[in-house]
């Protein structure tokens, strides 16, 4: 399973996360940045403050293998 991870720069220069629950698992980078552009110009992010997502930073598909070690039928 691929997971999208985008990380943004906060209002205080310090990088915060986005883990999407649900995206496509075959985005180009061009899409991506151009949806964490619009993100970033949005002011519904704030915690403390702080606003959450300010800037693009990067982003990357994380996959993680699943390895069964045994199931156990009921």
């Amino acid at each position: 399973m691929k997971k999208l991870h985008l990380t943004f720069v906060n209002s205080e220069g310090k990088k915060h996360k986005m883990i999407p629950r649900v995206a496509d698992e075959n985005l180009s980078g061009q899409t991506v940045l151009k949806v964490m552009t619009e993100i970033s110009g949005l002011p519904l992010f704030v915690k403390n403050g702080v606003t959450l997502f300010v800037a693009p930073a990067s982003a990357k598909y994380v996959e993680t293998i699943e390895t069964e070690l045994f199931t156990e039928e009921v």
